[in-house]
């Protein structure tokens, strides 16, 4: 008598599936958390905007203040 063989091919087929659908789950939950950005997108944005619309997005952000932005300003006129 042949015992121990398992589920045989079925056992197989049933853990080859479980493994399949596990690195299915951690390949989207990695996707999900961290999102891919588009570099060039971004990029040929801010290659549009003058010097003087940066500035202005910036001021507007709270990144510089009010005095570093008549100065920069200043620079540029």
């Amino acid at each position: 008598m042949m015992m121990g063989m398992g589920f045989g091919l079925f056992g197989l087929l049933l853990m080859l599936l479980a493994w399949g659908l596990l690195i299915a789950l951690a390949v989207w939950l990695i996707s999900a958390l961290f999102p891919r950005t588009d570099k060039e997108s971004t990029s040929s944005l801010h290659e549009s905007l003058s010097a003087r619309e940066i500035l202005e997005r910036r001021y507007a952000r709270g990144e510089i203040n009010r005095e570093q932005y008549e100065l920069m300003k200043q620079d540029l006129a």
